[in-house]
């Protein structure tokens, strides 16, 4: 989560408004979920969800257990990406693994492609 990172998304968020004339918005989990989550997994089906996920650049150790908060955060993702598979949403989560600006060129290039 950093300003180069979000201009990506936000760029790739754009063009999907703008070429399909759709409402849109980008969020950073785990965060975005208190506020906008639930809005998503309930109500009508019509939405369309894109989970991006990455490898952590620097993973630390939970104080006292045997799991890191990368691990913690990849639980989250997967639940919140189940939860919305469980209720039919169309979703799909595309992982970038650790070369994050690589990925997201890729993914901007084929969303660019498709449309």
């Amino acid at each position: 989560m950093n300003a180069e990172h979000e201009a990506l998304l936000q760029e790739l968020r754009m063009t999907v408004r703008d070429r399909k004339h759709v409402a849109t918005c980008l969020g950073f989990g785990p965060r975005f979920l208190h506020s906008t989550g639930q809005d998503y997994k309930g109500g009508p089906n019509t939405g369309v969800f894109l989970q991006i996920t990455c490898d952590d650049a620097e993973d630390l150790q939970v104080p006292g257990q045997k799991y890191t908060f990368g691990i913690v955060k990849a639980a989250q993702a997967r639940g919140d990406f189940q939860v919305l598979a469980d209720r039919n949403r169309r979703a799909l989560r595309v992982h970038l693994g650790s070369d994050v600006k690589a990925g997201l060129s890729k993914l901007a290039e084929i969303v660019k492609q498709s449309l």
